[in-house]
């Protein structure tokens, strides 16, 4: 019954925090496309939030790996992160935009806790025997946060404005704090074998990464994706605006791929043996690049069969790279890989964003194409890494 209980307040804790954080990265760009009128702008506040978490994951992450209770660190960092965002919100338009980018960066530094500084806690609330199952089910409550997000945020748009989004995007990751600080601690005797400084952690759990090729491979890949998964949506306010009738619809569309993505990892979720992780990652890259592709025709049908193809790409990807992860990584550096390489993919899709808010300004089609050719590149990156180059695990 502990465990049973430990799992649904994990879940409950994970699809508010990702709903909020799904939510505020639309929602922000709405706001900025309305304060400035500008998708480069627009783009520009989102890219500020995600790039931090660069510098701020692997550092989070390490620090998680040396509490008692970890989960009490994260319940802290939803808190501040959604302190944060109404911070940025309350700047837009009343303090100058370069000011308001710097509070977009200090609040990114704590992305990365809501999503891999708690995927990492997963073995503390799960036995062994039933960890596949729980990263497929980790894994949908980013489905389920990426549907109910985009919805959120465009509806609240077009009926109270953006601002409205943000604050209650904000309070959705704020509402899960509870439920992160109940999380599981650590052993005593986990703690005790932590016998190294924290500059060390850190460089143990680079070494990690780069080092195991499996590994390597799978963030390399995730991380070439998660930049044309930006830079599709930077495009995500113009397309509404040009294709659908307002720029608050173009939000909708985010839940088109949502919705496949779910449906894809319900799957794997009910066979999680049926195909290897590391299959799933690249094949996974060939779907989304297919989907960027179809959706640069710019008509609505072709539009939503696009993002739906696009989250049977997404989904399974996720799932695998988690699995993976939790295959390779050492359980004393587990919360830094997963913060690790939580920073790389959100660093990956900032630089995204960041290059098609400006492009998108001159071509959304030409943008679009773009980010297909960025998603094919996830192939030939994962098999860059020969299994025997870094070493064998």
């Amino acid at each position: 019954m502990r465990r049973r209980y430990a799992m649904a307040s994990y879940a409950a804790g994970a699809v508010a925090a990702r709903a909020g954080d799904e939510m505020s990265g639309p929602a922000l760009m709405l706001a900025g496309y309305a304060v400035a009128g500008s998708a480069s702008r627009a783009s520009a506040l989102l890219a500020a939030v995600m790039a931090a978490a660069a510098a701020g994951g692997p550092v989070l992450g390490a620090v998680l790996d040396r509490q008692r209770r970890p989960g009490r660190l994260l319940a802290a960092a939803l808190v501040l992160y959604a302190t944060g965002l109404v911070a940025i919100l309350m700047g837009l338009g009343r303090l100058p935009f370069t000011v308001t980018l710097l509070i977009a960066v200090l609040t990114g530094l704590l992305g990365p806790a809501l999503s891999g500084g708690w995927t990492g806690q997963l073995p503390r609330v799960v036995p062994g025997e039933r960890l596949p199952r729980a990263t497929a089910l980790d894994a949908m409550t980013f489905g389920m946060a990426s549907l109910t997000g985009p919805v959120l945020a465009g509806g609240l748009t077009q009926a109270l404005g953006a601002s409205t989004a943000v604050v209650v995007s904000a309070a959705l990751i704020g509402s899960a704090a509870p439920a992160a600080w109940t999380l599981p601690g650590r052993t005593a005797r986990a703690r005790e074998a932590r016998r190294t400084s924290l500059i060390g952690e850190l460089a143990a759990g680079t070494r990690v990464i780069v080092k195991r090729p499996r590994l390597a491979r799978a963030t390399l890949a995730s991380v070439v994706c998660c930049a044309a998964q930006g830079m599709l949506t930077a495009c995500v306010p113009p397309l509404g605006a040009r294709v659908l009738g307002g720029a608050g619809r173009g939000a909708l569309l985010l839940s088109c791929a949502a919705v496949s993505a779910l449906a894809a990892n319900a799957v794997l979720a009910r066979f999680p043996q049926a195909l290897t992780p590391d299959s799933v990652i690249w094949a996974a890259a060939l779907v989304q690049a297919g989907a960027l592709a179809l959706a640069a025709t710019g008509r609505p049908a072709t539009l939503v069969l696009a993002l739906l193809l696009a989250g049977i790409g997404e989904g399974p990807q996720l799932t695998a790279l988690f699995a993976i992860r939790h295959r390779e990584a050492p359980d004393q550096l587990r919360g830094q890989i997963f913060t690790t390489g939580a920073s790389l993919k959100i660093t990956g899709f900032a630089a995204g964003a960041a290059l098609a808010g400006p492009l998108a300004t001159w071509t959304l089609p030409g943008t679009l194409a773009v980010a297909a050719a960025v998603a094919a590149l996830a192939v030939p990156a994962f098999f860059a890494v020969p299994l025997g180059a870094v070493g064998r695990h």
